[in-house]
């Protein structure tokens, strides 16, 4: 069925069925319903090529990620449907956390003409974007967002939440704080909340008591299971998110180490995960839904022209969440 179908059936010109489906032009009630009727009748669907072509426009969005199974992620990806209020619709690249799938998947959304791109990189600089034309706005998010002073940034006050973490950790008596990072070059601010606490309490920032996981629950075993081999192991592990220090408590069970008793443990995210394990996990609430949502709500400016200023940049607060493993 084509608008034409629609046209002869409702008894209007086709360019009055364009102004229905639209909505850039009023139409009267009575007309609107008698398109619509047929529309409905005729089980007419638009050409959203066709229309892409006309206008421009695709009106999709790719969201390129690091890890689609990180738990953080889909609670992410419902705000920014959210924040984009239904106006378009979004895809998924997982990257893998690998520079070149990133670069690759960035090249092969410019050409399917997506009309915005949200991206968490751990690698990503500034030179990289130049892969999507300036046409298409980006807004930035994640663990290793920088202000940027060609994109709108969204993220999470990294630095405090990890403060809180290592202070919190330091109030309850440890002076051997752990910390398991993120991969070299990724989560900056988290590393430096942490170091920024020992610094102000006057504690040795030891080397050896700082691994790099890889986000991953294997990974924040690997990583524990390190620290609980040295001489002098920590009594506590700040996590820089909850997947590792999930594999941080399979570890420590794995060396019959009692939680927080031998060792306390503090991860970052809050994912659900967190409140159900046992113990239940004491960690930082990182703003996902909200990262979202802002991101959305930015890019969605961009994309249809409500804001053509000065990039912004968004910082949004994190909060420690007290549980059983400190």
């Amino acid at each position: 069925m084509t608008i034409d179908d629609v046209a002869r059936l409702a008894e209007v010109s086709k360019t009055t069925v364009s102004h229905v489906l639209t909505g850039k032009r009023p139409v009267a009630p009575e007309t609107r319903a008698r398109v619509e009727t047929a529309i409905s009748q005729l089980r007419y669907r638009p050409n959203g090529l066709a229309r892409s072509l006309r206008t421009r426009t695709t009106h999709m969005v790719a969201l390129v990620i690091p890890d689609i199974t990180n738990p953080f992620y889909p609670l992410l990806h419902r705000g920014l449907e959210d924040g984009l209020d239904g106006d378009y619709r979004t895809f998924l690249c997982s990257t893998d956390g690998r520079p070149e799938r990133e670069r690759e998947f960035l090249e092969e959304v410019a050409d399917r003409r997506v009309d915005g791109v949200v991206i968490d990189s751990f690698t990503m600089q500034h030179h990289a974007a130049a892969t999507v034309p300036a046409s298409i706005p980006i807004v930035r998010i994640g663990t290793t967002v920088v202000d940027d002073p060609n994109h709108d940034t969204v993220h999470a006050d990294d630095e405090n939440g990890a403060s809180a973490a290592t202070r919190h950790l330091v109030a309850k008596g440890h002076r051997r704080i752990a910390m398991i990072q993120g991969p070299p070059g990724a989560g900056g601010a988290r590393n430096a909340g942490y170091r920024r606490v020992l610094e102000e309490r006057g504690l040795p920032v030891d080397r050896s008591l700082v691994v790099s996981g890889d986000w991953t629950r294997p990974g924040g075993t690997r990583a524990a299971e390190q620290l609980l081999r040295l001489p002098d192991p920590p009594t506590a592990i700040f996590c820089a998110n909850d997947l590792m220090a999930l594999g941080a408590l399979d570890a420590c069970r794995a060396h019959d180490k009692d939680v927080p008793g031998d060792v306390a443990i503090v991860g970052y995210d809050d994912i659900e995960a967190a409140a159900m394990v046992l113990p239940p996990l004491t960690t930082v609430s990182n703003p996902a839904y909200e990262t979202g949502f802002l991101a959305g709500v930015l890019l969605r400016e961009r994309m249809t022209g409500a804001y053509r200023g000065a990039p912004r940049t968004a910082t949004l607060p994190c909060r420690l969440v007290e549980r059983a493993t400190s």
